[in-house]
């Protein structure tokens, strides 16, 4: 097989990349490991900057996500039993961002890759790049038992943070930065009619806590929890209970309960890979970086990645122009480092941390009262939390 891109993994970055260059007549396969009802089984973040919002738009894959996609212009903080309002409309001069499930995102996306003929392989095993460095990369990779060659002039590594792509630059030009913060995140989806419209960030002395929606039918909440508690641990009666404890009042008297649908416990990192390319492979999404989810940060910078990647593939193509290629790295570096830093202040800012001196709680305190009392201080985080430009 040659094509012009090979990409490595059929999440929603891969396959936002191969749908934006196949409108423009550039030729692209996606490998994808698993089947493609497993990708679309992944439970994952619902918040999309304005950005990736308009950059769907631009991919023919918006419709739906318009339709049903919610528009939420802030969001609330539960903070000594009471609920204070940050208004990201009024603190981004006019910007918002669109609740709208992952899950749904790619579907859309692999119904648009079927609805062009797009080239997007599941169950591709032992995918692996070679001569990187070479002006002829290709990519091997095993189905039904045969091995299958792809020629291409690039290689994009989309394939997430256990994937292969980013294990394939030496470790002598590779470095990686990472904190691992000492808890998870209990999350629990539920067929329940969201307790609030908007999400509510919740700064609790027992933990932190979050009420989220996937739409006016589904809401997911999750709890801080040891990194020691298993799944198995929390019933759903004990979950409920404790995300009650949490919430104040007003808000626990009416959240509405019910089984769950899907229960998981995600540990928190932040991790980040320089360079984002090696040769002809450009790395991209979890690939090269992760953020706790407090920000809502994470399906956001692979967002602004492949933004980036297709602009500088544009140029490559269609005028020769190999300067977005050559400063990708630095490019998309650059803004992944201030979604780094808008995760790490967030999930400071309203978790419990164990082992924490009495000294540094005051502070944690302090840093909210400020940003309560201070229009300077949310409209940083208004900024920030809406998307920063591509």
């Amino acid at each position: 097989m040659k094509v012009q891109v090979c990409i490595i993994g059929g999440g929603p970055s891969g396959l936002l990349l191969s749908q934006l260059l196949h409108l423009k007549g550039i030729d692209t396969v996606v490998l994808e490991k698993y089947s493609r009802d497993h990708v679309l089984a992944r439970i994952r973040a619902g918040v999309l900057e304005h950005g990736f919002a308009k950059l769907m738009r631009e991919a023919q894959c918006g419709e739906r996500m318009d339709r049903e996609g919610e528009i939420h212009n802030g969001f609330e903080i539960a903070h000594d039993g009471v609920l204070s309002h940050i208004d990201l409309h009024k603190h981004s001069g006019g910007n918002s961002v669109l609740v709208y499930g992952q899950t749904e995102l790619t579907r859309d996306l692999y119904e648009a890759r079927d609805r062009l003929g797009g080239k997007v392989v599941h169950n591709a095993e032992d995918v692996t790049p070679h001569d990187l460095t070479s002006d002829r990369p290709y990519v091997t990779y095993r189905s039904n038992g045969e091995t299958i060659r792809v020629d291409c002039d690039y290689v994009v590594g989309a394939d997430g943070f256990h994937g292969v792509s980013r294990k394939s630059i030496p470790k002598d030009v590779l470095r990686e930065y990472e904190k691992v913060y000492p808890f998870g995140w209990l999350g629990v989806l539920s067929r329940t009619k969201p307790v609030s419209p908007e999400l509510i960030y919740v700064k609790h002395e027992r933990g932190f806590a979050l009420c989220s929606l996937r739409s006016q039918v589904l809401s997911r909440y999750y709890i801080q929890v040891p990194l020691t508690d298993k799944v198995e641990d929390w019933s759903d009666d004990a979950f409920w209970a404790e995300l009650k404890r949490r919430l104040p009042d007003e808000v626990a008297g009416r959240l509405i309960t019910g089984p769950s649908i899907e229960k998981s416990i995600a540990p928190l990192r932040s991790f980040v890979a320089e360079p984002m390319s090696y040769g002809r492979l450009f790395l991209a999404g979890d690939a090269a970086h992760i953020v706790p989810p407090t920000g809502a940060r994470g399906l956001n910078s692979a967002a602004s990645d492949i933004y980036y990647l297709y602009h500088a593939l544009l140029g490559h193509y269609q005028s020769g122009d190999d300067s977005g290629l050559k400063g990708y790295s630095a490019k998309a570096l650059a803004r992944i480092w201030k979604a780094q830093r808008f995760s790490w202040w967030m999930t400071m800012l309203l978790h419990r941390f164990p082992d924490r001196l009495e000294y540094e709680d005051r502070l944690q305190q302090t840093e909210l009262d400020y940003l309560l009392s201070s229009e300077t201080a949310q409209r940083l985080l208004a900024e920030n939390y809406v998307g920063l430009p591509f």
